[in-house]
Formats: C-alpha cells, structure tokens, sequence
C-alpha cells in the first residue's frame, strides 16, 4: 500500500510513542521490572530457552512456505526475539496494571513494547524492505497480538507448592526465580497454548503447499 498522509501520521505517532515509551524507561529504571535482573534470571530459565528455541526455529524456517510475501527469515526471527524478550513481561505488568497493582507509566510502556514486537517493527521492515506499507497491518496486529498474549502467558508459567500451576503475575514479587522447575512440571498447562500457536500458522502452510 502506498504511503498515504494517514499511514505517515500513522508511522510518526507510534515513533513519538516508542520515543516517550524509552524517555519513560530511563527514568522508571530503578523501578522497572523489565531492566531489572530478576527479570532476567526468571526469563532465562532452561525450559523457557529450549521452547523459545524450538519456537523461534520453527517460525524462522517456516517464514517462505506460508504463502505471506511480507514473512521472511528476518522480520521472523527479530519479532520472535522481540517477543521472547518482552510479552512475560507486558503480559504481566498490563494484568497487575489492570489490577491497580502497576504504575501506568509502566503499563504505556508494556503497550509500546507489546505493539513494537508484534506490529510496528514489521511494518517498518517490509516499508523499508519493499518501499510500502504493507497491506496486512491490520489483521497482522491482531493475529501477532494472539502470538505474542500467548507467549506471555506461557512463559510465566511457574508452580508453587500449595497452589500448583499458576502465572507467575499473580504472586507477590513478581518475578520470582525460586519457583521456577522443568518444564516437565508445567507442560500439560503450556501445551493448549502451543496447539493454538500451531492451529494459526498450520492454515498458512496448507494454503501454501496445496495451492
């Protein structure tokens, strides 16, 4: 689609969005989750590695056969990166936040990165990659956003003694590493959530080879 005033106010809106959205971030840093290394220790956890791995490989490779011009090895892997790296973490503070339980600076900020991951850095990939906006913005914000909740959810799957499988947003002190076990222990909880990720890209891939 060619890049008409409305996708330019489009584009420079969420540009000042991200910009406010770091300005934000530099001044939260002491309190923000995100850049906090408790964080980071919660995330790279060795189950969370091995289905983020499994996950971002399959995506990667399976980017040219869905039929999707717009999907390729690059804007694959980066979104798969982008995603692993935030949605526990804007997943769970946008529920805290909704719970009065998060600043609302820092919900602004789950937003951006939320929007960043699943919408915003493809379309400025294919504007640069192909010199339009691509035609599947919007169904790819919501189809994205379906990706990007569940991954959320699914890696802050934990189990604590006394409640069983919880996400992990919904103890105190979040996040909390100290209940953090194999994924073993959490599977039977994550596997409705990889079937679902699978039944929205297994369409793509029948389209593609039967056609």
């Amino acid at each position: 689609m060619p890049l008409t005033p409305g996708f330019k106010l489009y584009l420079t809106s969420y540009s000042i969005a991200c910009v406010i959205a770091i300005v934000l971030m530099i001044r939260e840093r002491e309190s923000l989750v995100l850049l906090q290394a408790r964080y980071w220790q919660y995330l790279f956890t060795r189950w969370k590695l091995i289905t983020f791995a499994i996950a971002a490989i399959s995506m990667t490779i399976m980017a040219p056969y869905t039929g999707d011009p717009t999907w390729d090895y690059v804007d694959a892997s980066f979104m798969s990166i982008l995603t692993y790296l935030t949605a526990p973490w804007s997943v769970g503070t946008l529920f805290l936040a909704a719970r009065g339980q998060a600043k609302m600076t820092h919900a602004y900020i789950a937003i951006c990165a939320w929007m960043l991951s699943a919408s915003w850095s493809y379309d400025v990939y294919i504007l640069l990659r192909d010199g339009y906006y691509p035609a599947t913005w919007a169904p790819n914000i919501v189809l994205s956003s379906i990706l990007y909740l569940a991954a959320g959810l699914m890696w802050n799957l934990q189990r604590k003694e006394g409640r069983g499988v919880i996400f992990g947003f919904m103890t105190p002190g979040w996040p909390d590493n100290s209940f953090e076990l194999g994924f073993r222990q959490v599977m039977w909880f994550a596997l409705p959530i990889m079937i679902l990720v699978t039944a929205m890209i297994a369409p793509f891939l029948v389209s593609y080879f039967g056609g």
